[in-house]
């Protein structure tokens, strides 16, 4: 008997408006710099990619909003190396910010248009709500800003914790906010290795949001206690 549903935030609840790299393109040519956005967005998933993932074990709470800014603006800055177009700004850390604060705010997502229907009737069958992310603390305001914060009990973001999925002590935390148990407990997210087989290994149930029609390698897939994997296109299951 599922009593809450765990769900992930970026490329789950919400995405970017066209891609990443139409909005960093946009960014850089208002500081005089041109790039292809195309170019900028296969270099930025090669530097996220490559980037450790985003969580900060043992660190102050308070001091975790500059090291997430810090994470990020090294992504970004990989990204238009990668570019070849790094050494056409004038002043990149205040380029930066200005993109990062863009981030914050509703413009550049969109809510997927399967979200508010699938939030409004689970929240009517009296299930608990909560967001788990390995999102940075800028998506309190991105989920208020997009008018779904109001659905959800807790928000267990990585870097909070300390863990990213698909470790098992971010489900933990979030469990631990929930007077449930992980077998009564749903994670549905986009990503097969971070959320499914993240949840499936810390014993939650899991359904892989495949919203982009992703072909699984079974050869190569992670170990995980069901080879049968529970799949998705959208949250119309429901």
């Amino acid at each position: 008997m599922t009593k809450v549903i765990f769900l992930d935030a970026a490329g789950t609840l919400f995405d970017v408006r066209g891609s990443v790299g139409e909005v960093y393109g946009k960014f850089a040519r208002s500081w005089g710099v041109t790039v292809s956005n195309e170019d900028l967005n296969t270099a930025f998933f090669q530097s996220f990619a490559s980037a450790s993932p985003m969580a900060f074990p043992g660190t102050e709470l308070a001091k975790i909003p500059q090291l997430e800014f810090e994470w990020w603006q090294a992504v970004a800055a990989k990204a238009f190396q990668i570019a070849g177009v790094f050494h056409q700004f004038s002043d990149f850390p205040k380029f930066f910010a200005e993109l990062y604060a863009h981030f914050a705010t509703a413009e550049p997502w969109f809510v997927y248009p399967d979200v508010l229907p699938a939030l409004n009737k689970w929240q009517q069958q009296g299930i608990e709500l909560a967001v788990v992310s390995n999102f940075d603390s800028r998506l309190y305001a991105v989920l208020k800003a997009l008018n779904l914060a109001e659905y959800f009990t807790s928000v267990t973001i990585s870097t909070e914790v300390g863990a990213a999925k698909p470790d098992s002590q971010i489900f933990t935390a979030a469990l631990q906010k929930h007077n449930c148990i992980a077998e009564n407990v749903l994670h549905i997210g986009d990503s097969f290795k971070a959320d499914y087989c993240g949840a499936k290994n810390a014993g939650l149930n899991a359904i892989w949001l495949n919203r982009q029609q992703e072909k699984l390698d079974l050869g190569k897939l992670p170990l995980i206690e069901s080879q049968k994997v529970e799949e998705v296109a959208s949250l119309d299951f429901i």
